[in-house]
């Protein structure tokens, strides 16, 4: 299908929509049943698209894809009904005796622009809330990650009609300006990298359509001198090297107070070995890089530092170990950059003004781990420093938390998803008062002379 006649079908999304047939609990929650139920009958299809696209096992697609989607659906149908219900405010004395409620009203047609590290669950959580919110949805999987796109138009078109949920496939630099210049959606959601997002929205704003975007950053490990180094260890070495260093809320880089730099290192040494094996390249945990170009950029990066662990790459198999450089070069690139890969720059501090003013240059961080034995600490660091969200003594755990909103700040993006928060993304809120017809005093209406002192009773 080439990229000009996504418009047919973008306007019969909007057809569809306007024809009401999208807003009734009960439809909402079949689809939601449908939808599980078709994940379930692909699973081994899914498995075998994401080892393709990024050598992920079984193991890892089910605990950071499948897994995700399916807990994200369970979440929408044992609360749907409740989101859906109006919620009844309280009115204002002036306004008495309104009642006031505030509803929860569908969208419309939304579009979602899905990245290829997640390429599954990263499409399907959005597209969850988006039904459940009551929306038509376009869906632009990654072309990065063919086999999982592939999977996903499968799934889609096996079960809903192309006016309800649209899979737009090709080319995203063609695709996306095509959809968007020539049909206006009512919210973008976007998860990628921050040129891309920027583009994204400044597509959106010609139009005024709000936009969420998922973005990234330089996200800090810090671990200060209290920590429990061997726990640390283990965290932070699971955090950056899950799917090959390819999350965007990995650690970036590592912050270590420099009394126990050593023997986190030593820790995270025999992390390694432990969880991957000596040969890495032969390890079952580890995932691949997404592509060559990706591959070469980050081969750059080994160049600039001292190498204390891994650094072997075999370009023919997409592979680069799990690596830690310290003696980072003065303005490398590698801490200029988001790595978005298993590299992992090792930096020392000695004072916390000294780590902060490190973070500070890189402002703004998707995610913010923290490992430290002092509340005091703790405090002070949540309170000084401007993050999407977090954990302290973990990281990246808290994105599998759907009470907790996830998204960005600055240049890590704007909008949260998750749980409660996804529906109430792809919802708006409709207040609306409702007056009794049987009370109706002079007092509001005019003439107003005289009646200055009532209105400041009334109104203050």
């Amino acid at each position: 299908m080439n990229t000009q006649s996504y418009s047919n079908e973008l306007t019969s999304l909007r057809n569809y929509f306007e024809s009401g047939a999208t807003r009734s609990y009960a439809f909402r929650q079949q689809q939601l049943l449908t939808l599980r139920l078709a994940i379930q009958q692909h699973e081994q299809a899914i498995n075998d698209a994401l080892f393709a696209d990024l050598h992920k096992s079984p193991e890892e697609a089910y605990v950071s894809e499948t897994g995700l989607v399916y807990a994200e659906i369970t979440v929408a149908l044992k609360n749907l009904q409740k989101w859906m219900k109006p919620k009844r405010v309280a009115t204002d004395l002036a306004n008495l005796p309104s009642q006031s409620k505030i509803y929860r009203d569908a969208l419309g047609v939304v579009l979602v622009i899905a990245p290829w590290n997640y390429p599954l669950q990263l499409c399907l959580i959005p597209l969850v809330g988006a039904i459940a919110g009551g929306n038509c949805v376009a869906i632009k999987p990654s072309e990065y990650a063919p086999a999982t796109a592939g999977i996903l138009q499968t799934i889609i078109d096996s079960i809903y009609p192309k006016h309800y949920v649209l899979v737009a496939q090709g080319d995203g630099a063609e695709v996306v300006p095509n959809m968007v210049q020539n049909f206006r959606f009512d919210h973008i959601f976007y998860t990628g990298s921050i040129p891309v997002g920027k583009a994204v929205y400044k597509m959106a704003a010609e139009q005024l359509v709000p936009v969420t975007l998922e973005l990234g950053g330089k996200s800090p490990a810090i671990v200060e001198a209290d920590a429990n180094v061997a726990v640390a260890a283990k965290r932070i070495v699971m955090g950056k090297f899950l799917n090959a260093g390819q999350t965007c809320i990995a650690p970036d880089y590592l912050l270590v107070h420099d009394s126990v730099k050593e023997a986190l290192i030593a820790e995270m040494l025999a992390c390694l070995d432990g969880f991957y094996g000596k040969d890495k390249q032969a390890s079952y945990e580890l995932g691949k890089i997404i592509n060559e170009k990706r591959f070469d950029t980050l081969v750059k990066y080994l160049q600039q530092g001292r190498i204390i662990a891994g650094g072997e790459h075999n370009k023919a198999t997409l592979f680069i170990a799990p690596t830690m450089l310290d003696n980072i070069l003065p303005d490398a690139t590698v801490m200029q950059e988001e790595i978005f890969g298993p590299i992992l720059p090792v930096l020392t501090f000695n004072s916390r003004n000294e780590a902060m003013q490190i973070v500070r240059q890189h402002a703004n961080p998707l995610a913010f781990y923290l490992f430290t034995a002092s509340k005091a600490v703790e405090k002070e660091w949540i309170e000084s420093t401007p993050f999407g969200g977090g954990c302290i003594n973990n990281a990246d755990v808290h994105f599998t938390n759907h009470h907790l909103p996830f998204g960005g700040v600055g240049f890590s993006g704007m909008g949260a998803y998750h749980g409660k928060f996804t529906f109430d993304t792809f919802t708006r809120l409709k207040p609306v008062m409702k007056t009794p017809v049987w009370f109706n005093p002079a007092l509001k209406y005019p003439p107003f002379k005289g009646k200055l002192g009532l209105f400041k009773w009334f109104i203050k």
